[in-house]
């Protein structure tokens, strides 16, 4: 079992930054391929950026492509997203989530068992 709680959102304009965070419970935190997704209002949720269990392996969506950067410190079992050059199409709930131990890296909702609730992120223009 892993639980996941986010933190770190808030309200910043456009072009600032913002670094999630997200603690993760457990003792096997680096076994586990980590992403995040966001879900903006009247929105599906949608792929952010992952990584695998040791930080080897990251994937981005093109959308955030160069200014996020998603990281792990698995010896302190938590996840980031630092979010750079923010825009107001960034406004989102953003949540972390867990994929199955040793497994590879993946892009898909579903494919993900454990979820965080959420943080909010909102951009000004």
């Amino acid at each position: 079992q892993v639980q996941l709680v986010e933190s770190g959102g808030g309200l910043v304009q456009a072009g600032g930054s913002l670094r999630l965070s997200c603690a993760a419970s457990g003792r096997t935190f680096s076994s586990y391929p980590m992403g995040w997704f966001r879900q903006a209002p009247g929105k599906e949720r949608e792929f952010v950026a992952a990584i695998s269990g040791i930080g080897i392996t990251t994937l981005y969506a093109d959308s955030v492509k160069g200014r996020f950067t998603i990281s792990r410190d698995n010896a302190k079992s938590t996840l980031y997203l630092q979010m750079n050059s923010l825009k107001p199409e960034d406004t989102a709930v953003y949540y972390c989530a867990a994929s199955s131990p040793a497994g590879v890296v993946r892009t898909h909702w579903y494919e993900y068992g454990y979820r965080g609730q959420g943080t909010q992120v909102t951009v000004s223009s």
